[in-house]
């Protein structure tokens, strides 16, 4: 596509609705299409918006089928269109389910390319290194060694290997059977901190570079949250770019967008991070033909190792349980890491010093090719390191939060900006002569001022499109008349006693969502001594696994936390079920959470009100929003938690839920599920 950001607007409001009229293209595409009057009134005000410009919010029920609704303007608008999703997932949903069906619907000729994080796809100067020997036997994987990633080389290489030669895309994604956490592949990944550009032996021949041309060239580009904000982060910082410039985005999901903005200008230096450099550094100096030259960069590295691992058992917080955890930290708190943390900034900074020798005292033998591309990468990466761990141990940037996680066995010291409104203002809607932002859950009260608040936005146009299902007669919204409090030490045996009844009842097919692993697991006990379904439980396989086991095996509940509120759709009788322990309120010692409360205390505002009741009001919608997905789904929607009823604030909760007939009794539930929908 020939793209001009400043050619002539079309009027697309006639040419949109033809496409979804009752006797359109869509209906002849599409078997049993029904026109859907929130579907219509989106596309309008889409493409209403992709004519005059500005920002669009529009929320849209479930069963709206928003997607449709932008992106048949999108297409017809003749201009390159962003479209931006929350999960990988619904990306490749537009591109293998919506776009094929778009393609023979509309008499319009279009392109579209998906646009993933580059660890996505693989590296073919780093595969073709692993292949040939250039990294040595022993560290090949990346230091995790033993016979397990011994028999993962000896039969995953050749079935890479044949892959890489046949794929045109080198997204990880094609090989089905990958498992997700292999260590192999973050070896040859295209990951950005071993990427050498245009110095790459295989630059032209690269998956991301001709992911980035395809995408330059073509009227749609797809990527997902994650994405967009790292391109806005290069963008920031002044390296060019990484998405191809666009007039038009479409932002779906968008209840996310505050979140993965927040992760992606935020700072982060961790254990993992100095090993990785310490050990890819041991990796390209071995390499080097000039053992005498190359000893003296050995040295600092492990000097490097050994610093590192002082600074993290300095900055390690005492654990007081098994799951991942946060301590905000101060400057004060990081006194007895500045010794350390100084040590290794001197040892990042010689790193990149001994790099730079080498490079310009040419070795007296010729080196591998590539070897001294792949060596300065190392050095750029000691001095991103250097510069992060700097601004890290200062801890005094007040538009910043500082502090520490421990996730397993690593230790992440981080900073996160208390405010992105700015951030995303500038870098985002700033730069967009239109962006839609679209979601199943974007109000609070009716209203859409908490994300205009969260997210900078001045002026926008709304609309709000109530869900296609019929919820009075889909579902029932079942609230125990009698439960303790739930942050009192009765609650989770309470919980537990009511999830086995309500389970009886449904025959299983559940998804239990927790706001905590220690109520999950206290519920995971009982229910496994009283229930003979078949009980999975997060954590114990990956993510995809667990949701395939789920839609697989008859009666079958899934007891899972915060991953497992949004973003997953089982349709069908599998899932008639969701139970929730209890109101999703971010706690208030999250290190994130307590900065953003005191910002708002701080300009008189009321946090309790203007943002945790807000935030946790569309994490609850998205919790529940898993059970109806299709207009032929029923089941069951329950809250366990008893403030929904004996607090002033619930009855906020209360009405932004979907309005399905409220039952106390587990009778009402049992009749409910015997009746015929009819």
């Amino acid at each position: 596509m020939d793209f001009d950001p400043d050619g002539p607007v079309v009027d697309l409001t006639e040419d949109v609705a033809a496409v979804f009229a009752s006797d359109g293209p869509l209906a002849s595409a599409i078997p049993d299409f029904e026109p859907r009057e929130a579907q219509r009134q989106m596309a309008a005000a889409v493409s209403e918006s992709l004519g005059d410009g500005g920002v669009l919010l529009a929320e849209a029920g479930t069963g709206t089928g928003k997607t449709l609704a932008y992106l048949v303007p999108a297409i017809l608008s003749r201009r390159r269109v962003l479209v931006s999703t929350g999960t990988k997932n619904l990306q490749e949903q537009i591109v293998q389910k919506d776009l094929p069906v778009l393609a023979e619907a509309i008499d319009r000729p279009f392109t579209a390319t998906v646009m993933k994080g580059r660890a996505n796809y693989l590296c073919l100067h780093r595969f073709q290194a692993l292949k040939t020997g250039g990294l040595p036997r022993q560290q090949r994987l990346g230091g995790f060694g033993g016979r397990g990633n011994e028999v993962d080389e000896r039969i995953l290489l050749p079935i890479i290997d044949g892959w890489a030669r046949a794929t045109d895309t080198g997204d990880r994604a094609e090989l089905k059977d990958l498992p997700e956490d292999l260590p192999l592949w973050s070896e040859i990944a295209a990951s950005a901190e071993n990427c050498l550009g245009r110095e790459c032996p295989q630059f032209n021949d690269c998956f991301v570079t001709r992911m980035r041309q395809r995408a330059a060239e073509s009227d749609l580009v797809i990527v997902n949250h994650h994405l967009l904000f790292a391109d806005a982060a290069v963008r920031q910082g002044a390296y060019g770019e990484v998405i191809p410039d666009c007039d038009a985005a479409v932002l779906d999901e968008a209840h996310q967008l505050e979140d993965v903005a927040t992760q992606y200008f935020g700072v982060t230096v961790s254990n993992y991070r100095a090993e990785d450099l310490a050990r890819d550094a041991e990796r390209m100096l071995a390499r080097w033909p000039d053992p005498d030259r190359r000893e003296p960069a050995l040295r600092i590295v492990e000097r490097i190792r050994d610093r590192a691992e002082r600074l993290f058992a300095r900055l390690e917080p005492p654990r007081r349980g098994a799951g991942d955890e946060r301590a905000r930290v101060t400057p004060e708190a990081l006194t007895d890491a500045q010794e350390p943390g100084r040590a290794l900034i001197g040892s990042l900074e010689g790193l990149e010093a001994a790099i730079q020798l080498l490079k310009d005292l040419p070795p007296e033998t010729t080196p591998p090719p590539g070897a001294l591309d792949d060596l300065l990468a190392v050095g750029a990466r000691s001095g991103s390191l250097r510069v992060d761990l700097t601004l890290l141990l200062n801890a005094s940037d007040p538009d910043y939060v500082f502090f520490l996680e421990t996730r397993g066995r690593g230790i992440f010291f981080r900073a996160a900006p208390i405010d992105v409104s700015a951030i995303v203002r500038e870098l985002l809607f700033d730069r967009m002569r239109t962006t839609v932002l679209t979601s199943a859950t974007l109000t609070v009260d009716g209203a859409f001022g908490y994300i205009r608040d969260r997210l900078g936005i001045r002026g926008a146009a709304e609309i709000r499109l109530a869900s296609e299902f019929d919820f009075e007669r889909q579902t029932v919204l079942y609230l125990p008349p009698r439960m303790p409090d739930p942050r009192s030490a009765e609650f989770a045996g309470a919980a537990g006693r009511q999830v086995i009844e309500i389970l009886r009842r449904t025959r299983g097919r559940a998804f239990v969502l927790f706001t905590s692993y220690a109520t999950l697991r206290a519920v995971q006990a009982m229910a496994e001594m009283a229930l003979d379904y078949p009980i999975l439980v997060q954590g114990t396989m990956p993510r995809s696994l667990l949701l395939k086991r789920f839609r697989e095996t008859p009666h079958s509940v899934l007891l899972a936390t915060s991953s497992f509120w949004q973003g997953v759709d089982v349709v069908g009788e599998a899932l008639s079920c969701v139970i929730i322990d209890k109101l999703p309120f971010a706690s208030p010692g999250e290190p994130v959470t307590a900065a953003r409360i005191e910002a708002i205390r701080a300009r008189g505002g009321e946090p309790f009100d203007e943002y945790q009741v807000p935030l946790a009001i569309l994490a609850l919608r998205q919790g529940l929003g898993r059970l109806i997905r299709h207009r032929s789904d029923r089941g069951v929607l329950t809250v366990l938690d008893p403030r929904l009823r004996t607090k002033g604030y619930g009855r906020r909760f209360l009405a932004s839920l979907p309005p399905a007939p409220v039952v106390h009794e587990l009778d009402a539930v049992s009749a409910f599920l015997a009746a015929d929908l009819v």
